[in-house]
């Protein structure tokens, strides 16, 4: 009889270099250019001392900041998971005239300077401007207000709930639709059992990037602010302003402070997300 012999399978060829190598290279990178800066950060605004660190960041004019910049992200964010999420489905679920035009001009915040967007915004919401001068026959004042600022940071937001859950929506097979309806379930039904739990940890990651990206946006923000102390000064114009006073342990401290709370909401998204995931696993 002649013994029978198992050959182990071949290890797969990996384009990359080895587990070592490749994580040594990603630590590295993801060191020199997050952790370091991160962690420099940190070590001036402990060299300042804990009285000044406090003074700084518990200041009124700068938790006005806090709340303006905090709060007006995430109401934009969330103004942007509505709306991005209808204007998803728009172009991903009919066909129109200026479909493609549409799509194209999703992405203008992206490619579009910061500060041109501020200027632009400035020049339609001024009370001399097209909207704002509309705005004001009716007592009503959009720039230079939280108002501006809650617009600008829906405009640079937008793009990251669409193009984030544009791709799911198209994933998504129209005959789950047809099926709910026929066994009776109507379109809010159908979009809240059906579609909603699959769209859902798409939308929180949109909600999450929209958010990042208005808590520590500056340019587009900074024209239409109007700057008035305790009513539309943002964090980061804060930060500018102990920079400019040379001091650099106020600026940092402020940037921790801003840092840890972002990192919190962060942290909390990202887990409603996987649990949304988990939920739709078990589901499937």
């Amino acid at each position: 009889m002649t013994a029978i012999t198992h050959t182990p399978p071949a290890k797969p060829r990996r384009v990359l270099p080895g587990f070592r190598l490749t994580l040594g290279f990603s630590l590295l990178y993801l060191s020199l250019i997050v952790l370091i800066p991160l962690a420099a950060v940190f070590f001036k605004t402990a060299s300042g001392g804990w009285e000044h660190f406090w003074q700084t960041v518990t200041s009124p004019r700068v938790m006005a900041s806090y709340r303006l910049s905090f709060g007006a992200a995430l109401i934009a964010a969330a103004i942007n998971s509505v709306f991005g999420l209808l204007l998803a489905w728009s172009l991903v679920r009919y066909r129109f005239p200026g479909r493609k035009l549409i799509d194209a001009l999703v992405d203008l915040p992206f490619c579009l300077p910061t500060a041109v967007a501020g200027i632009a915004l400035t020049a339609i919401y001024a009370p001399k401007g097209w909207v704002g001068s509309l705005a004001a026959e009716h007592g009503i004042r959009i720039a230079f207000t939280p108002w501006g600022i809650l617009i600008a940071l829906i405009f640079i937001g937008l793009p990251f709930v669409v193009r984030t859950v544009q791709p799911v929506l198209e994933e998504l097979e129209t005959e789950l639709e047809e099926a709910a309806a026929s066994l009776g379930a109507k379109r809010w039904q159908t979009f809240r059992l059906v579609l909603l739990p699959a769209l859902l940890p798409a939308l929180l990651t949109g909600f999450a990037l929209a958010f990042a990206r208005a808590v520590g946006e500056y340019g587009s923000v900074i024209f239409i602010a109007g700057n008035i102390p305790m009513i539309s000064e943002i964090t980061p114009l804060m930060i500018i302003t102990k920079l400019e006073q040379y001091d650099y342990t106020g600026a940092t401290g402020i940037a921790v402070v801003m840092l840890l709370l972002s990192f919190v909401l962060l942290f909390i998204i990202n887990g409603l997300q996987a649990w949304a995931s988990n939920r739709i696993g078990r589901v499937e």
